[in-house]
């Protein structure tokens, strides 16, 4: 909002030469068809180019004289200055067209605009119409100044709007994705339990399958949550260990993965459901069955509370699941307003491998 050059100084020159301009045909109309209000002119001698010489002269002057002053206003009302600020532009301006308009008076010839003033007049009538060309630059930039802010708060207001809008849109979509999700979530976990007692006596593998289930599903209606929305880190890493296990048994145990703990999680507490998207990108992404690059999952947890999880997979060759990285920005996303600077997250996509490297300070 702090402008240095509020008025352009090719705007400033315009409107004072058409201003400038009008007033020299109206005095030249004056006295070519009204009658002469000057009886010290004698409408004879009286020369239009010596006129039009000392008007374009005047004109440069206040170009200029208006151009700074009206900036050097701008700049203080910009600021806020307090009042003492402003005896600096005041008794310049006042100072310059004074000098001025005395020295146009001395150099005018007295067949033309002369008019015999004594000192004290003189002293009075400069003194008068300096305190108008002080004011009118300050009254055009105070002006200027108010619909200025007038103009930005009504575009901050118009940008504020319309962030509060895009916010309700994306809460109004996080709701319905929730809620979309919560598909009575208690009836399915119940139906599972069933399923289980059920398959005991036919299937081991089919009864552990549905149990490891049930435990997933377990953990997502959890309400074990801290006022920051954490759980224990031990829940998220048996999660993570039920979510390996159901994909092993749905693939025969064929999955090369290696899941590696340092450390000691207890007592600490981390955001729910961000190591197991990170797993489950690795699982929807990478290429599973190659023992020579299997899927590296890494965590260590220092006894300074630092947590590193490290994720690694070769990507799938031919063809490959639609993916539209919800997950990841959804998860950094998250990160950014549980930990702020607290947490870094790194993603290195390259041709045939892709790793995720996870730091967070519990």
């Amino acid at each position: 909002m702090d402008k240095k050059y509020r008025y352009s100084f090719w705007k400033v020159g315009f409107w004072v030469v058409l201003l400038n301009i009008i007033l020299a045909v109206l005095i030249l109309s004056m006295l070519y068809y009204v009658r002469n209000p000057y009886p010290t002119v004698d409408i004879r001698t009286f020369s239009i180019p010596r006129f039009i010489g000392r008007m374009a002269a005047g004109t440069i002057f206040q170009v200029v004289f208006f151009y700074i002053g009206l900036n050097w206003y701008y700049r203080l009302l910009a600021r806020a200055a307090s009042w003492k600020r402003y005896l600096s532009p005041i008794l310049v301006i006042a100072v310059s067209y004074i000098v001025y308009y005395y020295l146009t008076d001395i150099t005018t010839k007295k067949e033309e605009f002369k008019i015999s003033f004594d000192i004290s007049m003189k002293i009075f009538s400069y003194g008068l119409s300096s305190v108008f060309q002080v004011f009118i630059p300050l009254v055009i930039a105070a002006v200027t100044r108010q619909l200025d802010e007038k103009k930005w708060q009504a575009q901050n207001q118009k940008v504020l709007e319309q962030r509060t809008f895009q916010l309700e849109k994306e809460k109004m979509q996080a709701d319905y994705l929730f809620l979309k999700a919560q598909i009575n979530p208690h009836f399915l976990h119940n139906t599972l339990n069933f399923l289980y007692s059920r398959s005991l006596p036919y299937s081991t593998d089919l009864s552990e399958g549905i149990l490891t289930l049930s435990e997933i599903m377990r953990y997502s209606l959890d309400k074990t949550e801290d006022a920051d929305g954490k759980v224990l880190l031990s829940k998220e890493i048996q999660h993570v260990h039920h979510v390996l296990k159901i994909q092993q048994l749905r693939f025969d145990n064929t999955l090369q993965v290696v899941f590696t703990i340092r450390g000691d999680p207890a007592g600490h507490r981390i955001l729910p459901f961000v190591l197991i998207t990170l797993v489950e990108n690795a699982f929807k992404h990478g290429d599973l069955k190659c023992a020579d690059v299997p899927v590296r999952l890494e965590l260590d947890i220092s006894t300074e509370g630092h947590l590193h999880f490290f994720c690694s997979n070769r990507k799938k060759t031919g063809p490959k699941e639609l993916s539209t990285g919800i997950g990841l920005d959804n998860t950094r996303k998250r990160l950014e307003l549980a930990y702020g600077e607290n947490y870094s997250l790194y993603i290195k996509d390259q041709r045939e491998l892709f790793t995720v490297d996870l730091i967070i300070t519990l």
